[in-house]
């Protein structure tokens, strides 16, 4: 009796171990996740930060042209809007627009040979560059914790209390509108 009783409360302190230890794994994916989502967000403020500089100088060039600069306005606006920060689809959806309004941009900057050989077009061009890789190395990351995560919760036996806990899975952030993916760019000289 009491070799069985130790086997039962030897049984239940592996159980209770492996729950503490898989919950505090479901915290640290979500921590991480969040950590990541917070990443974009910093990149996508500075990014918005460095479009007024880009409009302001191509404006110089091209004053004819003010309904590109109001569709990169309005785009930057909405990828930095609280809802396009709060939800992943969401700023999928507003980076689509502005992807979009930005090439309209460069489009009126190629026109300009004056502004293609301006310094300061061409250092911002560079951050902006260098931002939109930040970006993108930040949506890797997000997307690689939200996979852990969503793996981590939809696997037995952690899919049997995660639900429970209030772990649920959080969206990738995914390219909203595939036809601009399929759509190569051509290349002309």
């Amino acid at each position: 009796m009491d070799f069985a009783l130790w086997i039962a409360l030897g049984l239940v302190v592996i159980v209770a171990l492996w729950l503490l230890s898989s919950y505090n794994s479901l915290v640290r994916l979500n921590v991480r996740v969040d950590e990541a989502w917070s990443d974009i967000t910093v990149q996508l403020k500075r990014r918005a930060d460095l479009i007024p500089n880009l409009i302001e100088t191509v404006k110089g060039y091209a004053t004819h042209e003010k309904s590109v600069f109001e569709a990169v306005t309005k785009a930057r606006a909405a990828t930095i809007s609280g809802a396009a920060l709060a939800n992943p689809t969401a700023a999928a959806k507003a980076e689509g627009d502005f992807q979009g309004a930005m090439k309209s941009l460069f489009a009126v900057a190629e026109a300009y040979p004056q502004l293609q050989a301006s310094a300061s077009f061409l250092n911002l061009q560079a951050e902006l560059t260098d931002t939109e890789d930040k970006i993108m190395a930040s949506r890797r990351f997000y997307n690689a914790g939200v996979r852990d995560l969503n793996t981590k919760i939809k696997v037995f036996p952690t899919n049997l209390f995660a639900g429970a806990l209030k772990f649920t899975a959080r969206a990738f952030f995914e390219v909203a509108d595939l036809a601009a993916i399929q759509d190569a760019p051509q290349v002309k000289f």
